[in-house]
C-alpha cells in the first residue's frame, strides 16, 4: 500500500494498509506470496489425498492430520487469496461485514487447530503409554467425533470474542488498519475509546480457547515422558520419541506465533507495527507451507503411500497411452 493513500477513509469501511512494498518490488512480492499459496495448497492437498487413498495411513494419527492440513488450507484461502488482491490495488478496504468475517474465520480455524493439536496429542500420548490398547480405543468413529467437535468448538467458542470486538467504538472516520488480514489485534488498535477493558474482555473470551489445549498437549507429554523413561534400551526410548517430533515441531510453531500475536501482555500494543506483521506473515505464509513437510519428511509411512500412489498414477499412464 502506498504510503500517499495512508489516511481516513471518510467511509465505515476498514483501510488496510497491508504489505507496503516500492511499487517496482510488488510484482515480486506478489510472485512470492502465490508461490507460497500454491504451495500450501498443493502440500496439504497431497497429504490429504495421501491419507483418503492409502489404507495404511488410516490410522487414528493420520485422519487428525488430515484435518490439519485441510484447516492450513482453508485460512491460507480465505486470508492470503486476499492479501493477493490487495498488494497490487491503491486501497485496499474491507466493509465492516467482512471484517467481522474475516476476524471471525481466524479466531475459529486458530481455535480449531489448538483443539486439533491437543486431540493429536491424545493419541500420542495413547500410542507410547498405550500401545496394545491404542488403536481399540482411537478407533476411525472417535477420531471423527473429536475432529468434528474440534471444528465445532472451535467456531461456536470464538463467536463471543468476535461478537465483542465489533461491538467495540469505533471512530466515525476511522484510521488505517496497520496490517494486512483484518485481525483482531491490529483492528482493537483502531478503536477511539480506551480499550483496556475491551482488551481484558477478548483475553478473557479467547485466552482459554489456547491455554486450555496446551494444558491438555503439556499433559499428554508429561505421560509420555514418563513412559518412556520406563523402556529399556535407548533405542526403544529414541524410536517412540521420534514418533511425537512432528507433532510436537506444529505445537511450537502454532504455539509460538500465537504468543506474540494474542497473548502478549497489554503495553506490548506499542510494539512496531513491522514487528507484528513480520510475526502474521511466519504463520500465515510460512507456517502452513512447512507443515505438510514437517509431517511428511521423516514419516516412512508416508514416503511409501506417496511412492505407491506415483506407481499406480504411472501404471494409469501407461495403460491411457
Amino acid at each position: 500500500m502506498d504510503p500517499a493513500t495512508w489516511n481516513e477513509t471518510g467511509t465505515s469501511d476498514f483501510l488496510l494498509l497491508g504489505l507496503w512494498a516500492p511499487p517496482p518490488l510488488r510484482p515480486l512480492l506478489w510472485a512470492a506470496l502465490l508461490a507460497a499459496y500454491l504451495a500450501t495448497v498443493l502440500g496439504n492437498g497431497t497429504l490429504v489425498g495421501l491419507i483418503a487413498l492409502d489404507q495404511r495411513l488410516h490410522r487414528p494419527m493420520y485422519p487428525l492430520l488430515a484435518h490439519l492440513a485441510l484447516l492450513d488450507t482453508a485460512y491460507v484461502s480465505t486470508t492470503l487469496s486476499q492479501v493477493l488482491v490487495h498488494v497490487t490495488a491503491r486501497r485496499a478496504t474491507l466493509s465492516p461485514a467482512r471484517c467481522g468475517a474475516q476476524i471471525h474465520l481466524g479466531i475459529s480455524l486458530g481455535s480449531c487447530e489448538a483443539i486439533l493439536l491437543a486431540a493429536m496429542a491424545l493419541d500420542r500420548c495413547l500410542a507410547v503409554c498405550q500401545p496394545l490398547r491404542s488403536a481399540a480405543i482411537m478407533t476411525p468413529a472417535r477420531c471423527a467425533i473429536l475432529a468434528t467437535t474440534a471444528w465445532a468448538l472451535g467456531f461456536l467458542l470464538s463467536v463471543p470474542n468476535a461478537a465483542a470486538a465489533l461491538r467495540l467504538p469505533f471512530c466515525r472516520r476511522r484510521p488505517p488498519v496497520d496490517h494486512f488480514p483484518c485481525e483482531l489485534p491490529a483492528v482493537l488498535r483502531t478503536v477511539c475509546a480506551d480499550t483496556t477493558a475491551d482488551h481484558v474482555l477478548v483475553s478473557g473470551l479467547g485466552t482459554p480457547i489456547l491455554l486450555v489445549p496446551l494444558a491438555f498437549i503439556l499433559a499428554s507429554y508429561a505421560l509420555i515422558l514418563a513412559a518412556v523413561g520406563q523402556l529399556p534400551s535407548a533405542k526403544s526410548r529414541l524410536k517412540a520419541l521420534s514418533t511425537c517430533s512432528s507433532h510436537l515441531a506444529v505445537v511450537g510453531l502454532f504455539y509460538r506465533t500465537v504468543t506474540a500475536t494474542y497473548l502478549r501482555p497489554r503495553g506490548s500494543s506499542a510494539l512496531p507495527a513491522k514487528r507484528h506483521k513480520l510475526v502474521a506473515v511466519f504463520y500465515l505464509v510460512i507456517t502452513p507451507v512447512l507443515n505438510p513437510l514437517i509431517h511428511s519428511l521423516r514419516n516412512r509411512e508416508v514416503h511409501a503411500a506417496a511412492r505407491h500412489a506415483l506407481a499406480r498414477f504411472r501404471g494409469w499412464r501407461a495403460v491411457l497411452s
